[in-house]
């Protein structure tokens, strides 16, 4: 526990460390979840070369029926964006009717198998 002073008031009072209160929630289980992500953004950001984002919110819902000394819920919620490989990109051109083919509609193609033979080397 930490003490905080509040700056109207003057009053002192108790407050706990969120990273304290984290560790806790759930008996621990929160915190190993939230580490593991963490760990797991950790790595894709080094292997991919490009920036990730860790989201953690703290849901806090009001006491039952509005009576006061009933126990407030609270949960905590996480969001990973981890980034990804660039996808392979191949190349195409677009034909005529405008889809896309492998290769080039403009350039001349000559068929190999009906070709005539001509034969370029001389007997020496």
């Amino acid at each position: 526990m930490t003490e905080r002073t509040n700056p109207e008031t003057g009053e002192i009072t108790e407050t706990a460390p969120v990273a304290a209160f984290l560790a806790s929630h759930l008996n621990g289980r929160t915190e190993e979840e939230l580490s593991t992500e963490f760990h797991t953004l950790l790595e894709a950001v080094r292997a991919h070369g490009k920036k990730g984002q860790m989201t953690i919110t703290i849901i806090v819902d009001p006491p039952a029926n509005g009576v006061e000394s009933a126990p407030m819920p609270i949960g905590i919620e996480s969001a990973v964006k981890a980034p990804k490989p660039t996808p392979v990109k191949s190349l195409y051109f677009l034909d005529d009717d405008g889809l896309p083919v492998r290769e080039d509609p403009r350039q001349m193609a000559m068929d190999f198998r009906t070709a005539p033979a001509t034969n370029t080397f001389k007997d020496a």
